[in-house]
């Protein structure tokens, strides 16, 4: 009853760092673009919207994360208290610098785990939704770019584009893009909330209905208190948005999520959202966009982050689960030896800076 409790506990602050994080994706377009200038107000859209889209579309995905990539008969208690564990260090760690992290990856990659530590995988579902993880941003980026400049051609043939963000217009475009911003919110909720509750699901802990509702409500939560950071990120420190941009990426981003959603495949939704800013952004600017620091830090993130997480629940379960005293020499080492490269490389870099700065170098 006590590890019941414990992964319920668990689960609910999994689903507050989801809001945290989603809230980044789903309404920083808006803010970024000044639609909604205050950030308390674009938070509390996210939250209407996540709960929204949770509690009336979240149930395919909540299948798929609960059986469809490892069988739901061996889930048990103690494999969904290791499956949120892994998922929610890795998520509340990128919380805390602020990188818009996917809770997908991260929860995909500690149900991988898993299921590799057991030797039982449904590889055909893992490679579907490995192609939408990849296919979709690229989609998104791609709409972006064409839509992005066939904004600027229309502007460079037709004056009157230019003032298409002002006047008479600014009221309907800002609604226009709060709207999408508002259509991408509910598809982060159809989506994200079974992040946190579908393992529950899948072991038989909670009914599917009883879980995209209290996994919707407390994404909200997180969303409302813990989303300032990463809604910064996504909506101020990687590009300027005019609101015709603010619509056409809320819009890319909204409509790939809830389509991925209505076929039960978990998806990176804030790499959705930030591939098409960054489509956007490379219309307008040109490839050196792409050189912004927090561009870089957050690709890296996006990389390590389903793989981190599933080592995290490997590692748990032969360590509670399937004690391994071999497997654990291993992991120990492999730690040790990134630990080690990780310092040998600081070093040499140090020691280079070193030698440039003393004029033994170029």
């Amino acid at each position: 009853m006590s590890i019941t409790i414990i992964a319920i506990a668990i689960s609910l602050f999994f689903a507050i760092n989801i809001g945290a994080s989603g809230a980044a994706a789903s309404m920083g377009v808006a803010y970024g673009s000044g639609a909604i200038k205050k950030k308390r107000i674009a938070l509390v859209i996210v939250a209407i919207g996540v709960f929204l889209g949770a509690y009336l579309g979240g149930g395919e995905v909540v299948k798929t994360l609960g059986s469809g990539i490892v069988p739901s008969n061996m889930m048990t208690v103690q494999l969904v208290v290791i499956i949120l564990v892994s998922s929610t260090f890795t998520l509340f760690g990128a919380n805390m610098l602020g990188i818009p992290l996917s809770t997908s990856e991260v929860t995909v990659g500690s149900v991988i785990g898993v299921g590799v530590a057991f030797q039982v995988l449904h590889v055909e579902t893992v490679l579907v939704i490995l192609f939408f993880w990849v296919a979709i941003p690229l989609l998104s980026f791609f709409i972006a770019y064409a839509a992005g400049y066939f904004i600027r051609f229309l502007e460079r043939r037709d004056e009157r584009w230019k003032g298409i963000g002002s006047g008479r217009w600014t009221k309907t475009l800002m609604i226009l893009v709060i709207c999408a911003g508002f259509i991408e919110a509910f598809s982060a909720g159809m989506n994200n909330v079974a992040n946190a509750v579908g393992s529950m699901v899948g072991a038989g802990m909670m009914t599917a209905e009883k879980g995209v509702f209290w996994g919707g409500l407390f994404v909200s939560i997180g969303a409302i208190f813990l989303g300032g950071r990463v809604l910064e990120t996504n909506g101020k420190k990687i590009t300027n948005m005019s609101l015709l941009q603010g619509i056409v990426i809320s819009g890319t981003g909204g409509v790939l999520v809830v389509l991925s959603s209505l076929l039960g495949i978990p998806v990176p939704l804030t790499q959705v959202t930030t591939t098409a800013i960054l489509g956007i952004g490379t219309a307008d600017h040109g490839f050196r966009l792409w050189q912004k620091g927090v561009i870089t830090k957050t690709l890296r993130v996006w990389l390590v982050s389903p793989l981190l997480s599933m080592v995290v629940s490997f590692t748990l379960v032969k360590i509670f689960i399937q004690p391994s005293p071999y497997m654990l020499v291993i992991l120990a080492s492999l730690v040790i030896a990134i630990i080690g490269l990780a310092s040998l490389y600081n070093t040499i870099q140090y020691e280079k800076r070193i030698v440039n700065e003393d004029g033994g170098g170029i």
